[in-house]
This record gives structure tokens, C-alpha cells and sequence, in this order.
């Protein structure tokens, strides 16, 4: 081999190495973030769990799998529109721009708390079944997903088994 021919393979080899670094490296960032982003939805959900007496919630993921799928067929438009995965219970949010976290959509959810009235099971107002949804009794396993639209904002989706809000009994047994 001559002098250029070897000079060019020392070059190719280094730009693998280069390569491969980076790729090793965006993979680990990655892992870290999903970590990061799975323990976020994780604490916010199980906090408010905690706070009314029902079990904590496995990640799942299979279920987040398909809030990806479904995440991503919203990409193009960002709408609030649920998916037609009829055995999960879901949670949607969309946040203008990207800013948005995986606590921030939770807390969100929990917020709604304010409007749900145990008493008589009913929302005073404004929407709280996404608080239901978060601390349904029966529930054991969520998986979630974010994704950045199109348009730069954030949508994020949350799929739950055994799905709750079932239309006449309480959400938890107080």
C-alpha cells in the first residue's frame, strides 16, 4: 500500500472513531434524558397517587411505545384529538414551544385536582379527568411520550391500563 492509500485509510479509521464516538455518545444522552423524562412522569403521577391512598404506577414500556406512535401521527398538526386505543385510559397536552417537560404536563393533570368534587364524584367548571385518569384506582402500569410538532410546540400523551374513568364510580376510595 502506498504512502496516500494508507494516509487515506488513517483518515477513514479516524473518522469511524470520530463517528462512532458521537453516535455512543448522543445514545448515552439520549438514555439519560429518557431516564430523566420517565422519572418525571413517574414522580408527578405517583405523588398525587400517594396523596389519595392508591398504588403507585409501573412504567410500561409498550405503552409508551404506542403514546410514541400516536405522539408521532399528531406531529404534523399538534391537535388534542385522542387516539382510538379504546383498552388504554389517555392524557394529552400541548404546550406552545418546545419548553415544555414531562412534570409540567403532569402537574398539569394533578392541577386539575381543584375541580374534581369527591362527594358527589363530579368537575365543578372545568375539566378534571385527567386528574382521574392520573389517580384511578384500578391503574397500574403508564407509559409516555414527547414529541416536538411541527409548528415547535409540544405534545405529549400518556396511556394508562387498566384505563379508568368509567363513568359513575370514584376515581379512589376515600
Amino acid at each position: 500500500m502506498n504512502s496516500r492509500a494508507m494516509m487515506h485509510s488513517a483518515v477513514s479509521l479516524a473518522c469511524f472513531f470520530i463517528i462512532l464516538t458521537t453516535l455512543s455518545t448522543t445514545a448515552v444522552e439520549a438514555s439519560a434524558t429518557s431516564a430523566q423524562m420517565i422519572r418525571e412522569f413517574l414522580d408527578g403521577h405517583n405523588a398525587a397517587r400517594k396523596a389519595v391512598g392508591v398504588p403507585l404506577l409501573a412504567w410500561d414500556a409498550s405503552l409508551a411505545t404506542y403514546a410514541r406512535a400516536y405522539a408521532n401521527q399528531r406531529r404534523a398538526d399538534c391537535r388534542l384529538v385522542h387516539s382510538p386505543g379504546y383498552a388504554f385510559g389517555e392524557n394529552l397536552f400541548w404546550g406552545q414551544g418546545g419548553r415544555w417537560s414531562a412534570g409540567d404536563a403532569t402537574a398539569a393533570w394533578v392541577a386539575e385536582k381543584r375541580w374534581y368534587h369527591y362527594a358527589d364524584n363530579s368537575c365543578s367548571g372545568q375539566e378534571c379527568t385527567h386528574y382521574t385518569q392520573v389517580v384511578w384506582r384500578t391503574t397500574r402500569r403508564v407509559g409516555c411520550s414527547k414529541i416536538i410538532c411541527n409548528s415547535g410546540d409540544t405534545f405529549i400523551a400518556c396511556e394508562y391500563y387498566p384505563p379508568g374513568n368509567y363513568i359513575g364510580q370514584r376515581p379512589y376510595i376515600n
